[in-house]
C-alpha cells in the first residue's frame, strides 16, 4: 500500500447505511485529493455506470443520524445537498471515473480496507458462533450438575420409615 492512503483511515470512513457497507462522497474526495464537488460531477457525467446498488443518495433523516453519530460534523457542513454513500462496487466504478494515479492508489488501499473489513466480520461471527456453541454446552452441564445434586439430596435425606411389623404370632 502507498504511503497517501493508510487502511485504518480508510476503515474509520466505512459506515453501514440501510445495510450496506459504505463511504461518503465527501470522505472519498478527501482521499482522493478532489473537491466533493468535482467528484459529483464525474459521476453525474457517467451516471449509467452507477445503479443505485453501486451509489444511493442518502436521505434526510439518514443524514440527521449520521450527524448524531458524529460521522458528519452538522447538516450545514453538507454545502445544502445530500451526499452520495457509494457502496464497494460503486467505489470500484470511481476508479474507471477518476483516472488519476493517486486515484488508483486510493482505490488499492480501499479495496483493501473493505477486503480487512469483511476478514474481520467473519472472524467475528465464527467467534460469536462458537460462544453461542459451548453456551449450549454449559447449559446442558448445568442442568446435568442440578440433577446430581437433587439425587444426592435425595439419598442423604433422612429416611421416614415406619417401623415394620414383626411377621410372626402376636399374643
Amino acid at each position: 500500500m502507498g504511503k497517501l492512503v493508510k487502511q485504518e483511515i480508510v476503515r474509520q470512513k466505512i459506515f453501514a447505511i440501510r445495510g450496506k457497507k459504505v463511504m461518503l462522497d465527501r470522505d472519498l474526495a478527501e482521499l482522493y485529493g478532489v473537491r466533493p464537488i468535482a467528484l459529483r460531477q464525474q459521476v453525474k457525467r457517467n451516471i449509467e455506470r452507477f445503479p443505485e446498488d453501486f451509489m444511493f443518495q442518502v436521505t434526510k433523516e439518514e443524514a440527521d443520524f449520521l450527524v448524531s453519530q458524529n460521522v458528519i460534523p452538522s447538516r450545514k457542513s453538507l454545502g445544502g445537498y445530500l451526499p452520495y454513500a457509494f457502496t464497494e462496487q460503486g467505489i470500484a466504478m470511481l476508479s474507471s471515473v477518476l483516472r488519476s494515479k493517486k486515484a488508483i492508489q486510493v482505490n488499492i488501499a480501499i479495496m483493501r480496507a473493505f477486503v480487512k473489513l469483511r476478514e474481520l466480520l467473519a472472524e467475528h461471527k465464527e467467534l460469536a458462533q462458537q460462544v453461542k456453541e459451548h453456551g449450549k454446552i454449559l447449559n446442558e452441564h448445568g442442568r446435568h450438575i442440578t440433577t446430581i445434586y437433587q439425587l444426592i439430596d435425595e439419598l442423604m435425606a433422612p429416611s421416614e420409615e415406619k417401623p415394620k411389623k414383626k411377621i410372626g404370632f402376636h399374643p
